[in-house]
C-alpha cells in the first residue's frame, strides 16, 4: 500500500475529526489532506529528489510526510540536536533537497549545494496563501521509498536506513485496524520525528482515527501536564523517560485517569520501573514493543494481559516474561542464529533474525542487508516458551579470557539492588584477560552502597568472571534523546578516568 492512500482513507471516513492537536482548535482529517495536497504542490514547484525536517515536533511531521508522499519524494526528518558539522554533512547527502528548518538553523549550516533551507515559519506562511488543494491520485508505487532514517553514527558515518511504501504499509496494516480508535482518544508522541516510533505515530493515528497530540521537548513534567490537560488516552515512552514521569505522579498525587493504554521501548526497560508502573498505575494497559528502524518499528509485544500475569505470577518462569519483550508479531518470523547463521534451539543464545513484509533492512547506496528476506538485527537474543528476551546488542559482547559475557546479564542484577537507579556494564582492555568488567552505578536518591557490596551482591548470582572488577559511581549515565544508552561513549569516558586516575598514581608517587 502507498502510504497516501491511508491519509485518503481517513479523510473520506472521517474527515471532520480532529487529527492533530487540540480538540477545540486542531488540524481535522479533512485539513490535514488539504495541507499535505498544498505542500505536495509547495514540493512538486522544485527541482528536488527529496524532503527533509529539522525541527522540533509539531504538525509540521504529519503535513511534511504525507505532502512528500503525495508528491512521490521520500521524506527525511533529520537530528535538529547534532553538531553544526555533523548536520550539514548529512544535508549535503540528500541534495537536491528541500528541508523545512527551525528558524535558527540556516544560521547554523550556512549554505549548502543543492539543499534549500526552508525556516518553518515561512513554510506554514507559504501553504496559508497556497490555492492548490486539489489531492493528487493515489498512484503511487508502493516500491517507492517512503522515509529515509539516518542512525546516530556513533561509530562511524551515519547509514541511512530505506523504508519503503510497501514496508510502512505492511506494519500500519497488520497492526492497527481502520477506525478503529474512539473519537474521545488522544495519543500523545514525546519521541522526535527522526525516530522510527515518530513516523510509525502518525500513520497508525491516521489509519485508525486517532487524535494525536505532540510534546515538543521531555520533560516529566511537561509529559505529565499535557497527559492531563488533552485528557491523552494512549502514549509511548522510552524507559528512561518512565521513571522520572512515575517520579511527577508520585510527588503530585496524580494518576491520569484517562489514561488507558502505555507503551515502551527505545531501549532496555528496569524490571524494578515496570513494576512500580504496573502497581501505580493499575487502570493502565502496558505494552512493551520491540523493533528497529529496519523494520519499520515494532517486531514484537509483550501485551497488557502478558504484564498482569508476570506480575501476578508465583512461578518464576512466569513472573520472568516481565523482562522480555513478548512474543512476535503474527506477521513477523523470528529466528535465533548462531555465529554461522544457523538456527539454534528454544532457550539457546544468539543473534536474533528477523522476517515480515515490514522487514526492510536496506540502506541507502549500499547493499541488501537481508538474506532471502532475513535480516540479522546485531541484537543478542534468547527465544524461551515463545518469549523473545534481549541480551543487548552483539557488538556490546565483553569477551574476558575467552568467555562472552553479556552487559544486560550484569546489568539486571545490579539495578535489583536497592541502592542502585540506573547501571551500565561494559569491558574496558586488561593486559591479563583481554576484557575487564566495568560497572557505571548510578546511586539512588538516599541511598549509599560500596563498591565491595556491589561486587558481593553480583557474586551471589553469577559467577566469578561475571563480577566487575571496577565499579564508578556516577551521577548520570549517557542516552540520547530517544533513551538509548550511549555504552560507547561510557566506554571512553571510563577509559579516560581509568587513564587518569594511573597518570595520578604515578605523579604522586613521584
Amino acid at each position: 500500500m502507498h502510504l497516501s492512500m491511508l491519509l485518503d482513507m481517513a479523510a473520506e471516513g472521517f474527515g471532520d475529526r480532529v487529527a492533530f492537536g487540540s480538540k477545540p482548535d486542531g488540524l481535522t482529517y479533512a485539513g490535514l489532506r488539504r495541507a499535505a495536497a498544498r505542500a505536495a504542490a509547495w514540493l512538486s514547484s522544485r527541482a528536488i529528489e527529496r524532503v527533509g525536517l529539522v525541527d522540533v515536533n509539531s504538525v509540521a511531521v504529519p503535513i511534511l510526510l504525507y505532502g512528500s508522499s503525495h508528491a512521490r519524494l521520500p521524506f527525511v526528518p533529520v537530528n535538529y540536536r547534532l553538531g553544526d558539522e555533523q548536520l550539514r554533512a548529512i544535508l549535503a547527502r540528500t541534495a537536491p533537497s528541500v528541508f523545512v528548518v527551525d528558524d535558527a538553523v540556516a544560521g547554523r549550516v550556512g549554505r549548502i549545494d543543492g539543499v534549500e533551507l526552508v525556516p518553518v515559519t515561512r513554510f506554514f506562511a507559504e501553504l496559508a496563501t497556497s490555492s492548490s488543494d486539489a489531492v493528487p491520485a493515489p498512484d503511487g508505487n508502493p516500491d517507492d521509498i517512503a522515509v529515509l532514517l539516518f542512525t546516530s553514527g556513533t561509530t562511524g558515518e551515519p547509514k541511512a536506513a530505506v523504508l519503503r511504501h510497501k514496508h510502512l504499509g505492511s506494519y500500519v496494516i497488520g497492526t492497527v485496524d481502520f477506525m478503529g480508535a474512539g473519537e474521545d482518544e488522544a495519543a500523545m508522541v514525546s519521541v522526535p520525528p527522526y525516530h522510527v516510533a515518530g513516523i510509525s505515530a502518525v500513520l497508525t493515528s491516521v489509519y485508525a482515527g486517532r487524535r494525536l497530540v505532540y510534546l515538543p521537548a521531555f520533560t516529566p513534567e511537561a509529559w505529565v501536564a499535557l497527559a492531563r490537560d488533552e485528557a491523552v488516552t494512549q502514549a509511548m515512552v522510552v524507559p528512561t523517560m518512565l521513571g522520572r514521569v512515575l517520579d511527577v505522579l508520585a510527588r503530585d498525587d496524580e494518576r491520569l485517569s484517562h489514561l488507558r493504554h502505555l507503551s515502551y521501548g527505545g531501549g532496555r526497560m528496569p524490571v524494578p520501573v515496570i513494576e512500580r508502573a504496573l502497581a501505580m498505575l493499575p487502570h493502565v494497559d502496558f505494552v512493551n514493543a520491540y523493533g528497529l528502524t529496519e523494520t519499520s518499528s515494532t517486531i514484537a509485544v509483550l501485551s497488557p494481559d502478558d504484564h498482569r500475569v508476570a506480575i501476578a505470577a508465583t512461578d518464576p518462569a512466569v513472573r520472568r516474561r516481565l523482562g522480555s519483550v513478548g512474543r512476535p508479531l503474527p506477521t513477523i518470523e523470528v529466528e535465533i542464529r548462531d555465529p554461522y547463521g544457523i538456527a539454534v534451539g528454544d532457550g539457546e543464545s544468539g543473534e536474533i533474525w528477523v522476517r515480515g513484509d515490514q522487514v526492510a533492512g536496506e540502506y541507502l547506496g549500499r547493499s541488501d542487508a537481508t538474506t532471502d528476506g532475513w535480516f540479522p538485527t546485531r541484537d543478542e537474543g534468547v527465544l524461551d516458551d515463545g518469549y523473545l528476551y534481549l541480551a543487548g546488542r552483539l557488538d556490546d559482547v565483553i569477551v574476558r579470557g575467552g568467555e562472552n559475557i553479556s552487559p544486560r546479564e550484569i546489568e539486571d542484577v545490579l539495578v535489583a539492588h536497592p541502592a542502585v537507579a540506573d547501571v551500565a556494564v561494559v569491558g574496558l582492555p586488561d593486559t591479563e584477560w583481554g576484557e575487564k568488567v566495568v560497572a557505571a552505578v548510578v546511586v539512588a536518591e538516599r541511598a549509599t552502597v560500596t563498591e565491595a557490596e556491589l561486587q558481593a551482591w553480583v557474586k551471589v548470582s553469577l559467577r566469578s568472571s561475571k563480577v566487575p572488577q571496577d565499579v564508578t559511581f556516577c551521577d548520570a549515565l549517557p542516552y540520547n534523546d530517544t533513551g538509548k544508552l550511549l555504552r560507547r561513549v561510557l566506554r571512553s569516558e571510563l577509559a579516560a578516568l581509568r587513564r587518569d586516575r594511573r597518570e595520578g598514581a604515578r605523579s604522586g608517587s613521584g
